[in-house]
C-alpha cells in the first residue's frame, strides 16, 4: 500500500484580507500552500489577469503553492443558462493557468426552492449534467474539478453526493470532502456512513468541524464531523493529497467565512493535534 502524503493548505481569505497578510501568517504557521478565494476584497472569479499575475508573484516570492482555485463556480441558480457557467469556468482556468493550479473548486448547483431539501433528488441528473459539461470542458486542459458537498445545493447528503458522482463518471472530477457541511444538512455519523460510497472519490479534503445539536462550527475534532475517523482513514487508504483547512471560526458564511490570524492557528494547532493522534504525518509538497 501507498503511504499516505498529508499536505497542509489553508484559505488564505479565512485569515485576512490583504495577500501579504495571509502569507505572513502562512509562514509563522510552516504552511505552504494557500487556497485562492478571495484576496483583496475580490473574489477569484472577478480577478483580472494582472491581479493573477500579481498573486503568482507574491506567493513565488513567499514560496508559497496554490492548492486550488476555491472558484464559486456551481454554487448559482440550476435554472442559470449553462452557457454562463461555461464563460465564468473559463474565467477561471484563465487564473489557475497564471497562479499555477490544475484543481478548481466546484459545486452541484442550487435547486428553485432552498427551504428545505425534501425535493432535491428531483434535480440530481439535471445537476450532473451540468457537472458533466464543466469537467468536459476542462478536461483537455488538464484541469481537475474538485467537487464539493455543501449546504443547500443538490450536492448536499452523503447519498445525492454518491449519486451524482455515480452518474457523472468522469476521471478529471473529484470529491472534496468537507465534514462540517455534511453535518450541517444533519449527516450523523459521516465518516462511518459516507466513506463507502465516496471514499473512492475523494481527492481534497476541507477540514472544518460542526456540531450536529446546533449546526455550530468548530476546530477538527471539536464536532460531530468524525474528523479521527477521517484522518484514519485516510492513512489507511494511501491518500495522497492536501488537507485544507477552512475554520470558519469567527464567521460562518455561506459564501465565505472568516477566522482571523488567531482563528487560523488554533485551527492549525487542532488540526495537527488530530494528525499526531490519528498516525498521520504531514509532508511539505
Amino acid at each position: 500500500m501507498t503511504e499516505a502524503r498529508f499536505t497542509l493548505s489553508a484559505f488564505g481569505d479565512e485569515i485576512a484580507v490583504k495577500l501579504h497578510d495571509q502569507l505572513a501568517v502562512l509562514a509563522d504557521l510552516q504552511i505552504g500552500f494557500l487556497e485562492l478565494r478571495t484576496v483583496w476584497g475580490k473574489n477569484v472569479l472577478d480577478l483580472d489577469d494582472d491581479e493573477a499575475r500579481k498573486v503568482a508573484s507574491v506567493c513565488a516570492a513567499a514560496d508559497v503553492g496554490v492548492s486550488a482555485i476555491g472558484s464559486p463556480i456551481g454554487k448559482s441558480p440550476i435554472t442559470e443558462p449553462m452557457a454562463d457557467e461555461l464563460r465564468k469556468l473559463d474565467r477561471i482556468l484563465r487564473i489557475a493557468e497564471i497562479v499555477g493550479t490544475r484543481r478548481i473548486r466546484i459545486f452541484s448547483y442550487y435547486p428553485p426552492d432552498i427551504s428545505t431539501n425534501a425535493r432535491y433528488d428531483e434535480y440530481v441528473e439535471v445537476a450532473a449534467e451540468r457537472l458533466a459539461q464543466l469537467a468536459d470542458h476542462a478536461a483537455p486542459r488538464g484541469y481537475t474539478l474538485l467537487l464539493e458537498n455543501e449546504k443547500e445545493i443538490v450536492g448536499d447528503a452523503i447519498e445525492r453526493c454518491a449519486t451524482i458522482l455515480r452518474l457523472l463518471k468522469r476521471a478529471n472530477v473529484s470529491f472534496v470532502w468537507d465534514p462540517a457541511n455534511f453535518v450541517q444538512v444533519g449527516e450523523s455519523r459521516v465518516t462511518e456512513r459516507g466513506w463507502p460510497s465516496l471514499g473512492d472519490h475523494v481527492g481534497y479534503v476541507h477540514i472544518k468541524d460542526a456540531r450536529l445539536a446546533d449546526g455550530s462550527v468548530h476546530a477538527a475534532g471539536e464536532g460531530d464531523g468524525q474528523v479521527p475517523e477521517l484522518l484514519t482513514i485516510l492513512r489507511e487508504t494511501g491518500y495522497q493529497g492536501f488537507l485544507a483547512l477552512e475554520p470558519h471560526l469567527a464567521v460562518a458564511g455561506h459564501s465565505n467565512g472568516f477566522s482571523g490570524p488567531e482563528g487560523m492557528a488554533y485551527a492549525v494547532q487542532s488540526l495537527r493535534r488530530v494528525m499526531a493522534q490519528t498516525g498521520c504525518v504531514e509532508v511539505n509538497g
